[in-house]
């Protein structure tokens, strides 16, 4: 039997963090909720540039592929927060979609703790300027083994520890497991944040 996704109301600015484990379908999610958007859309890719990696580069062209043609991309690497500040709010706001927040985080991990601390609030106050809806694709680590290497667990770390933050200033989030999108607003309780 073949069920038709959902179609979910978008608020017409905030942040909606889309999550998943690799390949589990949180990327097709995100187009297909921002595809119920009536105004322009700007997808913002985070990841490097296709290039010498092969299956990169098909990863690459799949997206590209999937992708309305109507759709507008930029890709902005490791410059996020940059690219969100000269984002000038037009007369109809762009629904954003940033694919993804793990990417990103590998571009910083030579940033010391302080450097990556301002680094993650000039990313909340970046989004928090958008004058439409953003969809954040962000990656799930640590649901498996314990990284092997120290850039591995501090990659984990940093990438949960934001995802925690940006939850704080979310409309809406969704978790993606193995093509199933679960909607955590409505499923899920806040966990109290540790100090």
């Amino acid at each position: 039997m073949v069920v038709e996704p959902a179609t979910a109301q978008l608020p017409p600015r905030g942040l909606i963090l889309i999550s998943g484990p690799s390949r589990g379908g949180k990327s097709s999610w995100a187009e297909h909720l921002a595809q119920g958007w009536t105004g322009p859309v700007d997808y913002l890719a985070t990841g490097p540039a296709s290039g010498s990696d092969p299956s990169w580069s098909e990863r690459v062209q799949a997206h590209q592929r999937r992708r309305p043609n109507h759709w507008r991309c930029r890709e902005v690497g490791g410059q996020l927060v940059d690219d969100l500040r000269a984002t000038a709010p037009g007369k109809t706001p762009a629904l954003l979609l940033i694919d993804s927040l793990g990417t990103w985080v590998a571009w910083h991990l030579e940033d010391t703790t302080p450097q990556w601390q301002n680094r993650c609030d000039q990313l909340v106050e970046a989004l928090a300027q958008q004058g439409g809806p953003v969809l954040l694709v962000v990656e799930e680590t640590g649901w498996g083994v314990v990284p092997p290497t120290a850039i591995g667990g501090l990659f984990r770390d940093r990438l949960g520890a934001l995802q925690q933050t940006l939850m704080q200033h979310c409309h809406t989030a969704w978790l993606v497991v193995a093509g199933r999108a679960l909607n955590l607003s409505v499923l899920g309780h806040p966990v109290p944040l540790s100090h």
